[in-house]
């Protein structure tokens, strides 16, 4: 093989290797780009479902707020009436214990 020979096989070689690496990296970056896409489909739906779930615990805080809030109610109206029962409670036993006192 002369130098001649050598040359254009060298550079036959080289072509098809760069054409070879071409196809190769265009294809890697259809690739990246297809991951790309992907995570921004990702983190949009991230940041979606991001929004909702904030929206829903808003919701179920104010429903909480609100619960507590009527609880909180209910449980003073029981106090209430227990402190009535019990002030009438001592005054009849007040009454009862001067009913049966030996000086009356």
């Amino acid at each position: 093989m002369d130098d001649d020979e050598l040359k254009r096989l060298f550079e036959t070689t080289h072509a098809e290797t760069r054409r070879h690496f071409d196809v190769v990296a265009e294809d890697l970056r259809r690739d990246i780009q297809a991951v790309a896409e992907g995570v921004i489909s990702v983190s949009e739906r991230l940041d979606n479902f991001r929004t909702e779930v904030k929206e829903e615990f808003a919701e179920v805080r104010s429903m909480i707020k609100f619960s507590h809030a009527e609880l909180d109610r209910r449980v003073r109206t029981l106090e209430d009436g227990q402190h009535k029962l019990e002030e009438i409670v001592s005054e009849l036993q007040a009454r009862v214990e001067r009913l049966e006192s030996p000086t009356h």
